[in-house]
């Protein structure tokens, strides 16, 4: 096998579609975008749920009942192995910690450490939740957690 001899799949590579070269091409003249129109131009693209103007059946139809959504907590999740990699024996580990090192990203309510890999090191962990199982893990190899939101209720 030399290198001048390596070729893809059979199928792999295919030429593209040459969009406007002429009618019999089968797409040529207006290259599949039928006439005028906003499908037409450039960037006239359709908001998903846009009915022409027309009112949308999502405004038509009545909204009932409850929703729950808007009041669920939204967690930052940890799992213990990668607490493991990061941080050194006797670190604190706080949700500015996380962020500096770029383990939590965006918006939530809170952080949970979740049970996933195992725990070496003693580490001081003050977030909102913990898991059980990650719980313990911890505390048997000489850590400690501090539940954020236990303290600010009490």
């Amino acid at each position: 096998m030399r290198l001048h001899t390596l070729k893809p799949n059979p199928g792999a590579k295919h030429r593209r579609k040459r969009l406007g070269i002429g009618e019999s091409s089968g797409k040529g003249k207006t290259s599949g975008k039928g006439h005028k129109g906003q499908k037409a131009r450039s960037g006239g693209s359709i908001r998903l749920g846009f009915e022409g103007g027309q009112m949308p059946i999502y405004r038509q139809l009545p909204k009932r009942g409850f929703n729950n959504k808007s009041f669920k907590t939204f967690y930052g999740v940890v799992n213990l192995d990668t607490l493991e990699k990061s941080f050194g024996a006797g670190d604190t580990i706080t949700e500015e910690a996380l962020r500096k090192l770029g383990l939590v990203k965006g918006r939530f309510d809170g952080i949970k450490v979740l049970g996933r890999g195992e725990v070496t090191k003693a580490l001081t962990i003050q977030v909102d939740e913990v898991s059980a199982i990650a719980r313990e893990k911890i505390e048997k190899a000489g850590g400690k957690v501090i539940l954020l939101t236990v303290e600010a209720g009490a």
